[in-house]
């Protein structure tokens, strides 16, 4: 059978690829950590009562509400939404309506450490409690840890990659990268209401921010020429 000089072409450059075997495969990995700082706080506080009355209970706690915000939005460090709004009935020994329960949650978030701290120390003698409290790095501060993670990895990887081909005696070729960024940080803290007599001093709530890890892995395949 006589072959056209396409499938001819075609023909002689499987052969080709197929003499030209590739070098032995080789998986390796290399991950780097960097400490981001926790220059970014987030919380949340919410008013709560229970009663028979559910009008009444939602005008006593729109009033604290409209108070926290009234004060909230005097720190113009400090940015706030409101979060998660509930209302539901509360059932007695006899599996009928005893009573109903309202909630209203408010969202602040801010990069000013001591405002933040002021503020829900004033917050939490306004009635409000605390529901959580997350420190965390901001996206620009996250954003360079993990430029400087990711260069020490792969930095790390190639190090990897030439000290094994070094062992066998010969060169090698990145085949596949896959590059991935992970982060660590302490879990939203969980606050409860503190006493009267405690919430009166309104006192600055302590807080020490600290790090958070942010770790870049680098996995793939590296070929080594025969």
């Amino acid at each position: 059978m006589r072959l056209s000089p396409i499938a001819a072409a075609l023909f002689a450059g499987s052969l080709l690829a197929t003499t030209a075997q590739a070098g032995p495969l080789i998986e390796l990995s290399a991950e780097a950590s960097r400490p981001a700082a926790n220059d970014l706080l987030r919380a949340s506080v919410y008013g709560e009562a229970s009663g028979s009355n559910p009008a009444e209970l939602a005008r006593k706690i729109n009033q604290d509400i409209a108070e926290a915000l009234k004060l909230i939005r005097s720190h113009p460090t400090v940015t706030v939404k409101t979060g998660q709004q509930s209302t539901y009935p509360v059932y007695g020994q006899s599996q009928k309506v005893d009573s109903w329960r309202l909630r209203s949650e408010l969202l602040l978030e801010a990069k000013d450490q001591a405002t933040m701290s002021e503020l829900l120390g004033k917050l939490q003698a306004m009635r409000l409690a605390l529901g959580h409290l997350t420190q965390l790095p901001s996206p620009a501060t996250r954003a360079v840890a993990e430029d400087e993670a990711t260069r020490d990895a792969i930095r790390a990887f190639r190090a990897r990659a030439g000290l094994i081909a070094e062992q066998f005696g010969k060169p090698y070729k990145i085949k596949q990268l896959n590059v991935q960024q992970q982060g660590s940080q302490p879990p939203p803290v969980p606050m409860f209401r503190a006493a009267k007599t405690m919430m009166a001093e309104a006192a600055p709530m302590p807080i020490e921010a600290g790090d958070s890890l942010v770790t870049t892995s680098v996995s793939g395949q590296i070929e080594l020429a025969d």
